[in-house]
């Protein structure tokens, strides 16, 4: 089970782009909570709280309780907005969780021991990370903050699949109802082509083997003052 954390907000009743942008101005960010049946709700939330939080990587895949003027609710991030360059949050969308329904959420994978496996000790392997998250569907008391998958044993040519990770009790992957087809790759380990360096000394070596068979193909050469 994934553990809960409180964002303070506040309700509002300006709406609209000029609305959010005196709220940007004002050091807030506009926000809305929606789902779960009941009415969309525009909040305000601090900056510094989402800039805080968003560093994070509980923030976008856990739980969340957000109080908003007292008022606890649990939610998810569902949707949000940076600023292109600027180290803003723009706009938040929060996504009302009923607590007896199962959810879709994104969770994080984390990666563990991939430099002990004999992959990790060999030159000239490569370990792809193919996804960073899986989506899992759960209740929201059993969300876990991250999956964690131990390549300790990876070997070269090694593909660990989403149907190979070990999940928490009472957590599921979609994709994995879908068939076969979608049992995608997690993990691969490829073996690359030898280095540019490598290359020219094995050429190298070729060449200095094929000039010694060519002098050794050669007629020896006659003494002087032989005429025969």
């Amino acid at each position: 089970m994934t553990k809960t954390h409180e964002i303070k907000a506040q309700s509002r009743k300006d709406e609209g782009k000029g609305a959010s942008r005196r709220l940007r101005h004002a050091s807030f960010v506009p926000a809305v909570v929606y789902g779960a049946g009941q009415p969309p709700e525009s909040i305000q939330i601090e900056h510094n709280t989402i800039l805080l939080a968003a560093k994070n990587e509980w923030f976008f895949s856990s739980v969340l309780d957000l109080n908003v003027d007292g008022k606890v609710q649990k939610v998810l991030v569902r949707d949000w907005q940076k600023h292109p360059f600027k180290q803003l949050m723009m706009h938040m969308d929060f996504l009302r969780i009923d607590e007896n329904a199962k959810l879709r959420a994104n969770v994080p994978l984390h990666f563990l021991n991939k430099e002990k496996s004999p992959a990790g000790k060999t030159s000239g392997v490569v370990i792809s990370h193919n996804l960073t998250e899986v989506e899992v569907t759960c209740l929201p008391k059993d969300l876990p903050a991250f999956i964690e998958l131990d390549l300790g044993a990876l070997e070269a040519g090694d593909i660990i699949h989403l149907s190979q990770l070990k999940l928490p009790p009472n957590v599921e992957l979609p994709a994995l109802q879908l068939g076969e087809a979608h049992d995608i790759a997690v993990v691969t380990v490829n073996v690359i082509r030898e280095s540019a360096a490598d290359a020219a000394e094995d050429a190298a070596a070729e060449a200095e083997a094929e000039a010694n068979k060519a002098a050794a193909a050669k007629p020896a050469a006659k003494p002087a003052g032989d005429k025969k």
